[in-house]
Order: C-alpha cells, then structure tokens, then sequence
C-alpha cells in the first residue's frame, strides 16, 4: 500500500551520492532495498522526471520525490505491556517509559512496543495517525532511553502536539552519565546530525541530509571517569544527544552505538564495574517534559526518577568521588 510522500532538495554534501544511498539516509524506517524496488517501479522523481535507476548520481540543488510504502499499522495488537502511567485524560497519556521498550513498530520489532501497549491500556484510543504507521506517537525516545513521553489518543491531541513539536516548544530535560569531566560548567552545542554515509543506522555530525542540531547542557557533578550532566534539547533530531556527546568528546556510558560499553580496563573498584556493566543500555534517562495540552491549553510538566541502572552507577561514581 501506498501512502506519505517524501520530497527535499538535495544540497552540495549530497552531490556525488548514488540516488538510492541519498534516499536511504533521508528516510527513516524505509530499506534501502525497498527505496531501490520504489525507484525501479517508477515511484520516484528527480527534478519532475521519473526515475528509474537506483545507481544514478545525485547533483546539488535537485529536486527529489518518491511515493512511499505504508506501514501496516491497521495489523497492530493490544498487547498487556505493563507502563508507568503518570498521567491520562481522553485525549493524552503521558507515561514512564522504561529502558527496552521500543516505542512503535518498525524492522525488527514488528510487536511488543509501546503502541501495542497503548492499544491494549486506552480502549478510547481514536489512533491518530494510524496512516503513518506510528498511531498517537508524535515523539520517540530510543529503546534504550528511559523516561517521560506523551502519547496522544484523540485526533485532535495528535495535530497539536505534533505542531508543538515542530516547533520546537517541549520542555525536554534529560539526564546522562558520560565519560570523562566537562571543561566546562555550561554550554551549548551546535552540529548538525544526519544520517551517517557509511551506516543507515547511526546518526552523524557530518551524515546525510544534516539537519540543524542544538543541546545544551549543564554539569552537575564531576567524578573523575564520568560526570553526570543535565542536557536540554532546542531540536529533536534521531539521537541527537548520545551523537552530539560523542562529537564532544564524552560518550554516554552503556550507549552501544555511539558510546563506552567497556569497562574492564578502567582503574575503578570493582563495585562500579559492576554496576556499570550492569548497564541495561545507554545512561539516557528523560527526566523532564513539558508542553501546552491541546485541548485546555494547560501547561503541564511531567518529571520522573531514572531507573535502578542508573541510580546505581550513579551511587557507585559517588562514592568513587567521596574516597578521593
């Protein structure tokens, strides 16, 4: 089934690039070998012509369009996922979500996610967007990030919060523990994050399609081998903070893509190694969300404590600090 369209101008950081390997970076979600099947298949145009050859080069300053497959979202279960509701009404629920949960279905995990938990806990669920395959989700954590998210349940909750969020106007605060001290007491970085050219499934500072990046951040405590650090996002690019703490220099501790997740050679006592390989992903916790509810035009804020894992590194690194 055919559904959302996809249309961009490329830029000279695209030029040179096969159309297919262009593509893929630019849309997520999508196999770089159902993006070649779109293109042979004539679903795919280059400055209003059709093309069909995947190996073409990309020039800058072109136009690109392709119709894109649906997802088959109208095949979703309730499934009884257990979730830390922090607060419902009949058009939002806002939940803890917890390290491993993947939010909707994609590649991989076709069940098991967070909407299947929704379907199964909101019996007045509208599923708003359930033509983009992602049905009342209008922002995502990764699976290994924890903490607070928003699901909308009506039709109307879901156009404005995903307006919220293009606009940049939630209030996200998180926490991270990272490797090594921040010079710095504040800052602000700004790199743009796309899709790296090499691997579809990281993000890079200098990938595909690079879109503008902005995280601030605040230390709060220093331990020698890490810090702990508050982290706001002015954007909501795909791992944005766990690609903007590698490019800094401090990797989140237990991120298995972009961070540390060996500990063994670290000259710390073995509690720690142990809670920090006890790590169940990234030390990526969503503290804090705010936003204007659609309907009442309220101003809410959401807060939740990180999980064990991370409580008990933390602890660890405290008290590593406290025999200095």
């Amino acid at each position: 089934m055919l559904g959302s369209t996809f249309d961009d101008t490329t830029t000279e950081a695209h030029a040179g690039l096969r159309l297919d390997v262009y593509l893929a970076g630019a849309i997520e979600d999508v196999s770089r070998s159902i993006i070649q099947k779109l293109i042979k298949d004539g679903l795919v145009e280059v400055n209003g012509v059709v093309c069909k050859k995947p190996g073409r080069t990309v020039a800058a300053n072109e136009r690109v369009t392709a119709i894109l497959p649906t997802p088959p979202s109208s095949d979703l279960t309730p499934q009884a996922i257990p979730l830390s509701i922090l607060y419902e009404d009949s058009d939002l629920l806002v939940i803890d979500k917890p390290s491993g949960l993947v939010v909707h279905p994609a590649p991989g995990h076709s069940d098991g996610t967070l909407v299947n938990a929704v379907l199964y806990h909101c019996p007045d669920f509208q599923r708003p967007g359930d033509d983009l395959g992602r049905p009342g989700i209008v922002h995502r954590l990764d699976r290994f990030t924890s903490g607070v998210m928003v699901v909308a349940k009506s039709h109307v909750a879901f156009a404005g919060l995903a307006e919220q969020a293009r606009e940049h106007t939630f209030d996200r605060r998180y926490l991270a523990l990272v490797r090594g001290e921040f010079k710095e007491n504040v800052g602000r970085i700004n790199a743009s994050v796309g899709r790296s050219l090499h691997d579809r499934g990281r993000m890079s500072v200098t990938g595909v399609n690079a879109r503008d990046a902005i995280t601030r951040f605040e230390v709060l405590e220093r331990f020698r081998v890490a810090s702990l650090v508050s982290l706001v996002l002015e954007t909501g690019r795909t791992h944005q903070i766990r690609v903007h703490m590698r490019f800094a220099g401090h990797p989140v501790l237990g991120d298995p893509v972009y961070g540390v997740t060996e500990f063994g050679k670290w000259d710390v006592p073995d509690s720690l190694l142990e809670a920090l390989n006890a790590l169940e992903g990234q030390a990526l916790h969503a503290e804090r969300l705010g936003f204007t509810h659609p309907v009442s035009k309220e101003r809410l804020t959401f807060t939740a404590d990180p999980p064990a894992d991370f409580q008990r590194t933390l602890e660890a690194l405290r008290a590593l600090h406290s025999s200095r």
